[in-house]
């Protein structure tokens, strides 16, 4: 936890510098395929810092965050098995270092995209799901990439212009609502579209 810590505080320290760009891409990029941090925290920091440029960092963040999630879908599709079906030492390698990439998550999310596909990218892009994990597995059970490309688009997007907006329109008070309750915000706002998507879809 303390290296997670001290993780967190050098990601929110780039806020400070002139390449507080160049690093939001990169951490999103990174966190869509192996790094643990979300850049979430990054972004609130540098909306704060500019405020007038909110929505050109969100446009970043889902840049780097869509262009890494095709990158953990190519982890998956050509890296993570051998022929014979066993997982590969960089298989091993994820279960090992990154935190709530277990075996067991593995293996629930395969039960998951038997039945749901673009909503199960769908919602860990805007929640809190862990999005590596969804990534790295939908290249591991070939998810239809076109698919899987406009579900990365769509809650990419939405996430991190949701929370841009909101530091754009109220500064910085909303930063302790986003710190707070935006998470469960984001679970409420996904279970509802879902549960409307397959109410609508019970009816018909």
């Amino acid at each position: 936890m303390n290296i997670l810590k001290k993780t967190y505080d050098w990601v929110l320290g780039w806020a400070e510098s002139r390449w507080g760009g160049w690093a939001l891409f990169i951490l999103a990029f990174a966190e869509s395929s192996f790094f643990p941090i979300p850049p979430d925290v990054l972004l609130i920091a540098l909306c704060l810092g500019c405020a007038a440029k909110s929505f050109r960092y969100a446009l970043i963040a889902t840049v780097g965050s869509v262009l890494g999630a095709i990158a953990g879908f190519a982890i998956g599709h050509f890296l993570w098995q051998t022929p014979a079906g066993e997982f590969t030492a960089l298989a091993d390698f994820f279960f090992r270092v990154i935190p709530g990439f277990t075996h067991a998550e593995y293996d629930r999310i395969c039960a998951l995209y038997n039945q749901y596909n673009f909503w199960v990218v769908f919602t860990a892009g805007f929640s809190p799901i862990p999005y590596k994990v969804i990534t790295i597995t939908a290249g591991v059970f070939q998810v239809d990439f076109l698919l899987f490309l406009a579900a990365s688009i769509i809650s990419r997007g939405l996430r991190f212009f949701l929370i841009s907006w909101l530091i754009w329109k109220y500064g910085h008070p909303i930063k302790l609502f986003i710190d707070k309750y935006f998470n469960w915000l984001a679970l409420a706002f996904t279970v509802l579209l879902i549960g409307g998507f397959f109410g609508i879809k019970h009816m018909m």
